[in-house]
């Protein structure tokens, strides 16, 4: 078996010939490679092999994708395809194929290449490695056809490089410690779904509770205690040795958005769960408690209330919300009552800050910024606020033949204008975003000039200040538009969240926890809600943040992250947690010092 040494210390002919089956027919990305040795982890080696074909020309980077073969093409029929292709597409039974399934692979083939000019690359071991089905490699193809060139040029290259990282943990002999336990965790709850179709998971619905229950029973058998609180948190604790210890939690929502991912919020409870059980079965503790919590809710899906768990843990939970009805008339009261919890007991959650050392949260991105910069891991500087709204605008429903153009009250019409004043003004700042996510016409008919327009109006910004005056000028907009238009508009305050900023001293331990990964430390922001922006109020932040697949979708099925990065997420956490300095008291001198 080849080791990191052993390539290390290669001659450099001899370092390329180890590697030639990595990269398909493309010595020159290991040349480029060799000059960065020795690498001091696996990690480190797959980022120069990355980037030997990110600075390469783009005549390079195409030749390399068309070093590739088609899938179940010719090369695959006749039997010249190289030993790891081979291997590769029996993962997913392409060599199994029925007549269909061939007939339908050849015209998509056809059709890519007539498209792109190159063929269709797919890691078809797919996130774990064990391989896609083939009616998972015939979806993923049809949907890619719908690219752009470019957008699917960069796509094939990270297809490439999740090809070549595979083979490389083969030639090397890696096993992944965690990432495969952490991505069958997630598929075991992805079983549990309010619909039949896709994963929804809406507080204290039957899936929601199946899925807390699935939790603590992995929690215990990891060696923790575990509980599930009065609002429904999966409380996990692996308890220190030390007197008198502090606590550091950990943890992220198991709930879910209609229809979303499996990883989203979920990462963040089972990784280091993952971890907790790697510990107890060497027998190691840590200097302070590890508390791993399942937030019971965060999207606010059912009962339109976001946050519900850390703000309970935080001593923030708002009683008056228990009143709260879903969309079939049922309170949270009853929900929560017929669940067996006990709402008397919901101010019993709150912490005392007192004991709590700090809270880290991993989390996959939910964007493309990871994605396109090939990097596994990031470290966030902060979570945007956000400022949102409802607006109703009402202007006057008349005949759409008969009413000349400037006599009109065009509510949509001035909808579209506001649309278009969000986008001109929060395109002014790079760190400030706007979106209109919803947009309706009650009642309306093709014929009639709207009367009423419905629309929301999402403001984030990493700055409070810059959101503010973001939000001032938009809804001075507003007003100046819907008065030229004759138009009256009501606005219904939704959301009003500060932003938060992770705590330096925090982000300093990740950062150099991904540094002795031997991946470059990279700094983003969140421009995502997570639970850390609520347990800010009890402590001081941080989060580290995976790549998120597809394209960096997330809130989608397509949502996906790879075992790989979920294994070296796992690592750097690990690291971070053996290595954790606690922030010194106010006052205190540093270490060492007289």
């Amino acid at each position: 078996m080849t080791t990191l040494s052993d390539l290390n210390l290669l001659p450099p002919a001899a370092f390329v010939q180890a590697l030639h089956g990595i990269y398909e027919h493309s010595p020159w990305i290991p040349e480029r490679a060799a000059a960065q040795r020795p690498f001091a982890t696996v990690a480190a080696l797959k980022q120069a092999l990355q980037s030997a074909v990110t600075h390469a020309t783009a005549d390079e980077q195409l030749g390399l994708i068309r070093a590739h073969p088609e899938l179940a093409g010719k090369a695959a029929i006749a039997g010249n395809l190289t030993a790891e292709s081979t291997s590769e597409q029996a993962a997913s039974g392409l060599n199994l194929c029925s007549p269909e399934e061939f007939a339908t692979l050849q015209r998509l083939n056809a059709d890519y290449n007539a498209k792109f000019g190159f063929p269709f690359i797919l890691a078809v071991k797919g996130p774990t490695g064990r391989g896609l089905t083939r009616q998972a490699v015939i979806a993923a193809f049809a949907r890619r056809l719908k690219n752009a060139r470019g957008a699917e040029v960069a796509e094939c290259l990270r297809q490439i490089h999740r090809i070549a990282e595979i083979r490389l943990n083969d030639l090397l002999g890696v096993q992944l410690a965690y990432g495969p336990r952490i991505m069958q965790w997630a598929e075991d709850l992805a079983q549990w779904s309010d619909d039949d179709d896709g994963l929804t998971c809406a507080y204290m619905t039957d899936a929601h509770r199946r899925t807390a229950a699935q939790l603590a029973e992995w929690m215990r058998a990891a060696g923790m205690t575990a509980t599930i609180d009065a609002v429904g948190n999966v409380v996990g604790r692996y308890a220190s040795d030390v007197p008198g210890a502090k606590a550091l939690i950990t943890g992220s929502h198991y709930d879910t958005v209609r229809n979303g991912g499996k990883y989203d919020g979920r990462l963040g409870i089972l990784l280091p769960l993952a971890l907790v059980h790697d510990l107890h079965a060497r027998g190691v503790k840590l200097p302070f408690h590890l508390d791993v919590i399942g937030f019971a809710e965060e999207e606010g899906v059912r009962f339109r209330s976001t946050f519900l768990g850390s703000n309970a843990v935080t001593g923030r939970f708002d009683m008056n919300l228990l009143d709260a009805a879903d969309a079939d008339g049922v309170t949270m009261r009853a929900a929560l009552a017929a669940a067996g919890h006990d709402t008397g007991a919901i101010s019993n959650i709150a912490r005392n800050p007192d004991d709590v050392l700090a809270y880290v949260e991993v989390h996959i991105e939910q964007g493309p910024v990871l994605l396109e910069r090939g990097l596994p891991l990031g470290v966030v500087t902060a979570i945007a606020g956000s400022s949102r709204y409802l607006v109703e605008l009402t202007g006057l429903a008349s005949h759409a033949g008969t009413t000349p153009m400037d006599m009109r009250k065009d509510a949509a019409a001035a909808a579209a204008e506001i649309v278009l004043l969000v986008e001109e003004r929060c395109g002014r700042v790079p760190s400030l975003v706007g979106t209109v996510g919803q947009l309706a016409v009650p009642n309306g008919s093709v014929n009639v000039i709207a009367g009423a327009c419905k629309l929301s109006l999402d403001i984030r910004a990493a700055e409070d200040g810059v959101r503010l005056d973001a939000v001032k000028d938009v809804l001075a907009g507003i007003e100046a538009i819907c008065a030229r238009r004759g138009v009256e508009f009501a606005l219904t305050p939704i959301v009003q969240a500060p932003a938060a900023p992770c705590a330096p001293w925090l982000m300093e331990q990740l950062g150099a926890a991904v540094d002795r990964s031997g991946l470059p430390r990279f700094d983003l922001l969140s421009g995502a809600g997570h639970d850390a922006m609520a347990m800010a109020a009890l402590t001081d932040v941080a989060m580290l943040f995976t790549r998120c697949g597809n394209g960096g979708i997330s809130h989608n099925p397509l949502e996906t992250m790879t075992a790989d990065d979920a294994d070296i997420a796992a690592t750097v956490l690990l690291d971070f947690l053996t290595g954790f300095t606690p922030k010194p008291a106010p006052g205190a001198r540093p270490a060492g010092t007289a």
